[in-house]
């Protein structure tokens, strides 16, 4: 299994310092919330977007892909009736696959984004959804031509209520038929799924190709009671190519902690033999 994690949990730090700690304890990958870098990925230049490669290349560590990817700038949305903001979303998705080629090769596309994607201004929920669709096949073709995997990600209705199940995610990935457009599994947005998880990923297999662990309530692998082991079982069995990627969403334990106890409890459930 190749461990990856998302860099936001090291607000403060420098790129460099927080590039090396991830590879000393032990990750492979690193993947990057865009709006750490910059509000807009316009503003990086291409003098930048060297440097964050290098960094990472420097300390033997690869580029995982992109996530969190509406954070900023304010008021974007993808599924929006208003056919103007809709498509300055979309030329911000399309600016965002450029950077996520500039920083490596290979790169994932989490789209998540609950508030980008929801209904607004009296949309049904399938016009939402045949828009988020109809946009993602129109950048699809940019994505393949730049080796960028875009991944629809379900998220639960808690968060958003266009694509809240693995099942719709894969739907969608079948409709629009780009290897550039996929999905993946996030056991903490996976609450409302109604089948066991390791089940999901094993019927949803060929349209995974990225895997967020956190527990169900975000914190670290650890803090919780999510039984990882089925998941990672089956992933193994079926011979995964992808990352591991550690999602916290709550900072609260320190960059430090977190990474460290993460990789270290992963580590120990794949090597459980029962």
């Amino acid at each position: 299994m190749r461990h990856a994690i998302c860099n936001e949990i090291f607000q403060g730090w420098s790129f460099a310092d927080a590039a090396k700690f991830v590879r000393s304890t032990g990750y492979a990958g690193l993947e990057i919330a865009p709006f750490t870098l910059a509000e807009k990925p316009s503003d990086i230049t291409a003098a930048q977007r060297v440097e964050y490669r290098d960094i990472l290349k420097s300390e033997g560590l690869s580029f995982v892909g992109l996530h969190w990817l509406m954070v900023s700038p304010k008021g974007l949305h993808v599924t929006t009736p208003d056919a103007a903001l809709r498509e300055r979303s979309w030329r911000h998705i399309r600016d965002l696959i450029d950077l996520c080629a500039d920083l490596g090769p290979n790169g994932v596309m989490v789209f998540g984004s609950p508030v980008q994607r929801s209904t607004v201004d009296g949309s049904t929920i399938a016009e939402a959804t045949a828009r988020y669709a109809d946009g993602l096949s129109i950048v699809a073709a940019q994505a393949q031509e730049h080796g960028v995997t875009i991944l629809v990600e379900a998220l639960p209705i808690g968060q958003a209520n266009v694509v809240n199940t693995l099942a719709e995610a894969v739907s969608i990935v079948r409709e629009i038929g780009s290897p550039a457009i996929q999905t993946m599994f996030d056991s903490h947005n996976a609450v409302d799924e109604t089948e066991p998880h390791a089940a999901l990923v094993e019927k949803y297999f060929n349209a995974i190709r990225h895997v967020h662990v956190n527990e169900m309530d975000g914190k670290h692998p650890s803090m919780g009671d999510y039984d990882f082991k089925p998941v990672l079982r089956t992933l193994e069995r079926l011979g995964y190519q992808g990352w591991i990627s550690l999602e916290a969403f709550d900072f609260s334990f320190g960059a430090e902690r977190i990474a460290r106890e993460s990789i270290d409890y992963l580590n120990a459930e794949i090597a459980k033999k029962e």
